[in-house]
């Protein structure tokens, strides 16, 4: 089985290539060649189509669609100068935060407190 983060960095790479090392005819340079409002033109068309692909339940579509909406999330990533690693950081404060929120809600019921406990 492949590694999601390997293959995400993997392509990432290759897609910051294509940004400094302009290729004709590739796909990604065209991108970023029609700038901005394309890229995001285009994660808008993907997430319809994994939306309709997940409403018509076909597993194969669904996952096509999802690698076709990641791809264009990281063109536009490479556009604005954003990497995996400060997803993975603000993932991994979400995770702290909501932890230590689960954490302080069992503490109260632990000590049958009824005042609610406030998760920002």
């Amino acid at each position: 089985m492949a590694d999601l983060g390997e293959m995400l960095n993997e392509e990432y790479s290759v897609i910051k290539s294509r940004k400094e090392n302009m290729q004709e005819g590739s796909y990604t340079c065209y991108l970023f060649n029609k700038g901005l409002d394309k890229i995001l033109k285009k994660i808008g068309e993907e997430a319809t189509e994994t939306i309709i692909a997940a409403k018509n339940d076909d597993k194969g579509e669904i996952v096509g669609e999802i690698c076709d909406l990641l791809f264009h999330t990281e063109v536009m990533m490479a556009e604005k100068g954003i990497t995996w690693d400060d997803v993975a950081c603000e993932l991994a404060e979400r995770r702290a935060k909501e932890n230590m929120n689960v954490e302080k809600e069992a503490k109260r019921k632990a000590e049958n407190r009824t005042d609610e406990c406030k998760i920002n």
